[in-house]
């Protein structure tokens, strides 16, 4: 796969507000990229701005999942050049048992984690190949959107379109010299974890709360994950981790499924006990 470089490049990276986001742009920077950068979090967006300034050639705060406003910030985007690589970095978590979940539960995290993306994807990738320089595309997708991971259908269901979208344009989009990279972390300790929504559950359980615990104890920084990320698109590499716990997952799914099978059936019974310890009848409470 084509290798792309950062430096005098133009990059554009959403969820820049925090998290892989924003430790992607501080990276880019480093490395001497162009930014423009988006997050719906507008506090967020300019803390990243303030750390970047000198190379940022454009940001607006807004949500991906309106179509006309990510296809209004490509117009004044590339009003300043061509874009050379995109980052589809932002997204949400929602999750829950299908007993606890509504219709709107499925359409929000769809709308942002895979309708998002494509939107991103739509406004700035014509315009890379008509350039006819080449680049880079970037999707975060996540090891739900590898693997069925209890409790997660809604996030998994965004994930793993994705994921699909990315395998295709691997190839559409090898003969224009645009290189796909999908990253697919584990635990990162990012605000999507503090903000998730899990329907049906009280938040402040001590199961629930352990839970998260857990997972802040073998979660990476947001720092490591995305130089995982742009490690990835300076080797030309499509399939990067940023955790040897989703590598070996990855592996025994496709070549020892039985005991990936197994350990999928451990995690799911845990999540259930989980589930239903903290499990309530009142409305999803969404997390921070």
């Amino acid at each position: 796969m084509k290798k792309t470089a950062f430096a005098g490049r133009t990059a554009v990276i959403t969820g820049a507000g925090g998290g892989i986001g924003r430790a992607a742009a501080v990276q880019a920077a480093a490395k001497g990229a162009r930014l423009a950068l988006t997050d719906v979090d507008a506090a967020g967006l300019e803390a990243t701005v303030a750390l970047v300034a000198d190379h940022v050639v454009h940001h607006e705060a807004f949500d991906i999942a309106d179509e006309d406003a990510v296809a209004a910030f490509a117009h004044r985007t590339l009003l300043h050049g061509p874009v050379d690589i995109v980052m589809n970095v932002a997204g949400i978590s929602v999750g829950g048992r299908i007993q606890d979940l509504t219709s709107k539960d499925w359409r929000d995290v769809v709308e942002v984690d895979l309708m998002g993306p494509i939107h991103v994807l739509s406004a700035f990738v014509p315009p890379m190949i008509a350039a006819g320089n080449g680049g880079h595309v970037v999707n975060v997708s996540s090891s739900a959107g590898l693997f069925g991971l209890p409790v997660r259908a809604p996030y998994s269901a965004a994930k793993f379109g994705l994921h699909g979208v990315s395998e295709v344009l691997r190839f559409d989009l090898e003969q224009h010299g645009i290189g796909v990279t999908l990253l697919c972390p584990g635990a990162v300790r990012t605000p999507l974890v503090s903000r998730s929504v899990l329907a049906g559950v009280d938040p402040q359980h001590p199961a629930i709360q352990k839970m998260f615990a857990d997972f802040e104890r073998q979660a990476v920084s947001p720092e490591d994950a995305a130089a995982a990320m742009i490690r990835g698109v300076e080797g030309g590499r499509y399939l990067v981790f940023t955790s040897h716990d989703v590598r070996t997952a990855h592996y025994l799914q496709r070549y020892v499924p039985w005991a990936y099978q197994r350990a999928m059936r451990r995690l799911n019974r845990r999540f259930s006990r989980i589930m239903a310890q903290a499990e309530t009848e009142t409305a999803p409470y969404v997390w921070g």
